[in-house]
C-alpha cells in the first residue's frame, strides 16, 4: 500500500463504540490543543478535512480532532522518530485524562513502523521495527494484535531482515486505536479514514 502515517489517537472507553457515525469535532478545543502542542508558533485554523488527507502532514501544518471522550492528532514531528517525537507523543497521551492512547508512525522512507501505547498517560509499550534493521525497540508488554508477528522471532529466527511486513503490522495495531480496521467501513457505516478533523497552519 505504501502508506505514510503519523497518527496519535486517545479514547476514554471502548474505541469501537466511541468512534461512530456522526461524530463531530470540537474546533475550539482542537485549536486550544494545537496551541499547547506548539506554544511558540502562530497557529491558524484553515478549515476542516478528514483523516485520510491528514495522515501525512506538511511541515507547516497539523490536524486535530477533539470529540466526546476521544482525540486524534496528526503531527509531522512524529516522523522524526527522535526525542522531540517522543515528547510530542507523551504530550498527546496526557491531553485526555484517564484514556488509552496509541501513537502510530508508518514511515515509507525507512520502511518502518513505530508504535507507542499509553494507559492513563503512562507509557506501556514502545516498539520500532524496520524492514532493513529488524527490531530496533521492543519494550513493554506486547499487545494481543502483535502476537502473530513475533512467533518466528520468539522461536529463535533472526530479525534481520524483518520476517514480517512492517506496514501490515502497523495497520493491525491501528485496530487498537479505533476498534476496527483503519481503512474498512464497519457494519455501522463508520470508516475511520472519513473521521473529520480541523486543519491548522503553523507560523
Amino acid at each position: 500500500m505504501g502508506w505514510s502515517v503519523a497518527l496519535a489517537c486517545a479514547s476514554s472507553g471502548e474505541p469501537g463504540r466511541i468512534f461512530r457515525p456522526g461524530l463531530e469535532p470540537d474546533a475550539d478545543a482542537a485549536l486550544d490543543l494545537a496551541r499547547r502542542l506548539y506554544p511558540t508558533a502562530a497557529v491558524e485554523e484553515t478549515g476542516a478535512t478528514v483523516l485520510d488527507f491528514a495522515l501525512w502532514p506538511y511541515q507547516d501544518e497539523m490536524f486535530i480532532g477533539v470529540y466526546p471522550d476521544a482525540l486524534v492528532v496528526c503531527d509531522r514531528r512524529l516522523f522524526c522518530l527522535d526525542d522531540e517525537a517522543r515528547h510530542v507523543a507523551d504530550s498527546i497521551a496526557s491531553a485526555l485524562p484517564d484514556s488509552d492512547c496509541g501513537v502510530l508512525v508508518l514511515h515509507t522512507m525507512v520502511a518502518g513502523c513505530w508504535f507507542r501505547w499509553y494507559s492513563r498517560g503512562e507509557l506501556k509499550r514502545d516498539v520500532y521495527v524496520t524492514a532493513e534493521d529488524g527490531v530496533v525497540v521492543d519494550q513493554g508488554e506486547r499487545l494481543d494484535a502483535e502476537a502473530p508477528y513475533w512467533k518466528s522471532i520468539d522461536a529463535g529466527a533472526g530479525d534481520v531482515p524483518l520476517p514480517f511486513d512492517q506496514e501490515q503490522f502497523g495497520l493491525d495495531l491501528a485496530r487498537q486505536l479505533f476498534g476496527r480496521d483503519l481503512a474498512d467501513r464497519g457494519e455501522d457505516g463508520f470508516l475511520p479514514l472519513e473521521l473529520p478533523l480541523s486543519r491548522f497552519r503553523l507560523g
